[in-house]
């Protein structure tokens, strides 16, 4: 079973792009325009003052937005670290 990959803090850097520490103390920058397209529920984010409003949602340990938005942890997690997803071979 995969570990918990819980979000505790997150900041809004230039641009597109998320500072982002998880419980186990990792941390890193990401750019979320490398993740997901700026259409649907993310196109709000485009706009760098409603991007900014990023927050972390405690009850499922990631990062999220007022409109809904959110991103997946173990995305995230995979990204920053290089480690491979849940189910996938390391």
């Amino acid at each position: 079973m995969a570990m918990r990959r819980n979000i505790v803090a997150v900041t809004a850097l230039e641009g597109t792009s998320l500072h982002i520490r998880f419980q186990d103390g990792i941390e890193g920058n990401i750019n979320v325009a490398d993740l997901v397209p700026f259409r649907g529920v993310f196109e709000p984010l485009s706009n760098h003052a409603t991007f900014a409003q990023v927050r972390v949602n405690p009850d499922v340990g990631t990062v999220c937005w007022p409109n809904g938005a959110d991103l997946d942890p173990y995305v995230l997690y995979s990204r920053i670290t290089g480690a491979p997803l849940p189910g996938q071979p390391e």
